[in-house]
């Protein structure tokens, strides 16, 4: 497995997603192209009806306004189709009222372009990608399938990448840069 990273464009894709639990409004699609001209955080569990990924789905969605401000698009995926994806959202107290599309990776395609799949069930690693307007990627984070992942320090390193400036250790939006 070789996981794409800082600098590479991120790769071609046209995937469905679950937008609403509403059946006549439930299903979108999404493109790479789609994203093309905005700041855009992809962010990929390992399976739906599990135990961490909830967790870090509700978190994103808490979040999802802090990412709107900073005209960043987010979006949620895993390896799932979108019909599992709408009966998790419906079945799941946090997962109902989501603020940002669920994309399904049914074709294991776009996960396994990016590097991210599991050699023995080939699902997707916790992973977390910041791609800037131009599609190429800025920021990469692959977990352990055991451990959730902080919202917070996509935030921070999204906040750290729009300000195209140095940014010291810790640094926080408001915060003075480094001049060079």
């Amino acid at each position: 497995m070789q996981v794409l990273s800082v600098g590479n464009t991120l790769p071609e894709f046209n995937k469905k997603t679950v937008v609403s639990i509403n059946e006549e409004q439930a299903f979108g699609n999404l493109t790479h192209e789609d994203l093309r001209g905005r700041w855009a955080v992809l962010f990929w569990w390992p399976k739906d009806f599990t135990f961490v990924c909830p967790t870090e789905i509700a978190a994103f969605n808490k979040r999802q306004p802090d990412f709107e401000d900073r005209d960043a698009l987010l979006i949620g995926a895993s390896t799932d189709s979108e019909f599992v994806h709408l009966a998790w959202r419906k079945s799941h107290d946090d997962l109902r009222d989501l603020r940002f599309p669920m994309l399904a990776d049914t074709s294991k395609s776009l996960a396994e372009a990016l590097g991210i799949l599991t050699e023995d069930e080939r699902i997707a690693y916790r992973a977390t990608f910041i791609i800037d307007p131009e599609g190429i990627i800025r920021w990469v984070s692959v977990y352990d399938l055991n451990v959730g992942r902080n919202v917070e320090e996509v935030l921070r390193v999204l906040d750290a990448l729009q300000t195209d400036e140095l940014c010291p250790c810790n640094w926080k939006k408001g915060e003075a840069t480094i001049t060079a």
